[in-house]
């Protein structure tokens, strides 16, 4: 096991291995104190970022901090490296890697070419080096597109899901909150909506029920239901119109196996939904979701510090080339995220550390009720990742899910992000709220029409 030392405020400090070093060198958080492998002083703290600045990239692909032989997110990690595409970069030191990834030389074209050379340790790595304003400064920088029914991310972009859960999986109530997402111009990322009852019938039922309301608009977006990827698989088998398997995933193959699923698994799922052609703009098809703490909640960490292990999930989710992949930022607790400022942070560091990993990188800017947070932080939150070139974001009705009891953004709160920045939907999606006379949506003044919505009304059965 290598040993790391560095000096900080006059006193000498010792970090025994790599994930050692990781844990000590990230900003406090709750969840690695929970763990027992925070930094214990301020002082240790920096001092770990010393020594981390001064450590070698290729150090990271000879020492695995979760056993090669046991975990097979470590063997995709190390297998699937691009070692050309690191070549640019191969001779660096991880401060190396931050000076030059703030530096005009990082431009959007060699971001997406080195994003397969990085490991999610390099860049957990490097992200604890950085101020937030790094954080935004950099991810701003990398533009990943992705593609299904209508094109998501690129510059000047910002794209939404629009989440109608209901308590009672009620179609009514469901169709109420659609209705109120699409007249504000949500749901051009997904339709996602997380079941009540994950049982194949009602999740069926959901789909279909979505998947005509789009056909009867014409709505260039794609919907999901988010029930566990091997349900997913059987709707597919039995016919149903799936657009996008989801799966949470986590960045060790024990947390994963917490999860119920596996590479494997998640390989079916990727090839069942490609094989539909149901895509009219590109199949990406999958939909990940992430969230720091979930391998420590599930005794799966291997005393690796939760933002690392964040990062290797991104490891994995990259390999199926999704969709969608967004962090549910503050939904996990207290216990891993404290309160509002630990939410910010972690936000921003998983959304850089996605976007430079590749990925279509959005975030669920929440927070659960018992969190020392409140909607404030969430507007902060929410504005600096748009700065940064979020993908998307997540927006339920009032900013409050009343299915899973957790506080997230409003509708109202994308017209807010459109107005002050001037970023716009998708392009498809953009065209259609047009055709629909949904001006005001795209944050349009003036006389306007509502739609047509005999279709919605008919389909969702609000007339009955």
């Amino acid at each position: 096991m290598p040993i790391y030392t560095a000096i900080a405020g006059g006193e000498s400090f010792r970090f025994d291995g790599l994930a050692r070093l990781l844990a000590a060198a990230t900003p406090a958080r709750s969840g690695d104190q929970l763990a027992g492998i925070a930094a214990e002083t301020e002082a240790q703290r920096v001092a770990a970022r010393y020594a981390l600045a001064a450590l070698p990239l290729a150090e990271f692909l000879t020492e695995a901090l979760v056993p090669y032989e046991t975990d097979e997110v470590t063997r995709l990690i190390l297998d699937g490296h691009d070692r050309a595409a690191f070549a640019p970069v191969a001779a660096m030191t991880v401060g190396d890697l931050r000076d030059w990834l703030l530096s005009d030389a990082a431009t959007p074209v060699t971001l997406a070419r080195l994003s397969r050379g990085l490991t999610p340790e390099m860049v957990a790595a490097v992200s604890k080096l950085m101020r937030n304003q790094d954080l935004i400064a950099v991810a701003r920088k990398c533009e990943v597109i992705s593609r299904f029914r209508n094109t998501i991310g690129g510059a000047g972009r910002l794209s939404t899901r629009l989440q109608p859960n209901h308590p009672a999986d009620d179609l009514r109530g469901i169709a109420v909150a659609v209705l109120d997402g699409l007249l504000q111009g949500a749901g051009d990322a997904v339709i996602g909506i997380n079941p009540a009852s994950d049982n194949i019938g009602n999740c069926t039922r959901i789909l279909q029920a979505l998947d005509g309301l789009r056909q009867d608009f014409g709505i260039p977006t794609q919907s999901c239901v988010l029930t566990h990827v091997t349900n997913t698989i059987r709707i597919i088998e039995a016919g149903g119109p799936v657009d996008l398997p989801f799966q949470s995933i986590a960045g060790t193959e024990a947390a994963n196996r917490g999860f119920g699923v596996d590479l494997a698994v998640l390989r079916e799922a990727n090839e069942a939904a490609r094989s539909l052609n149901r895509g009219t703009v590109g199949d990406n098809v999958m939909y990940f979701e992430t969230g720091q703490g979930a391998p420590l909640s599930a005794d799966a960490h291997h005393g690796v510090d939760q933002q690392t292990l964040e990062c290797r999930a991104y490891g994995v989710a990259r390999v199926f080339e999704p969709l969608l992949v967004n962090t549910v930022v503050g939904f996990i607790g207290p216990e891993y995220l404290y309160d509002g400022k630990q939410v910010i942070r972690a936000g921003l560091e998983d959304h850089f550390c996605g976007k430079l990993l590749g990925l279509p990188m959005g975030v669920d800017v929440c927070y659960t009720n018992h969190v020392e947070a409140d909607q404030d932080d969430m507007d902060t939150l929410m504005t600096l990742l748009t700065a940064a070139g979020v993908n998307f974001v997540i927006c339920v009705p009032g900013a409050d899910d009343v299915m899973l009891s957790y506080q997230s953004l409003a509708f109202e709160d994308a017209t807010y992000l459109r107005r002050t920045f001037g970023v716009r939907p998708a392009p498809e999606f953009e065209d259609w709220l047009e055709r629909m006379a949904l001006g005001p949506a795209l944050g349009a003044t003036g006389p306007w029409a509502l739609p047509d919505l005999g279709g919605l009304i008919r389909r969702m059965g609000l007339s009955a």
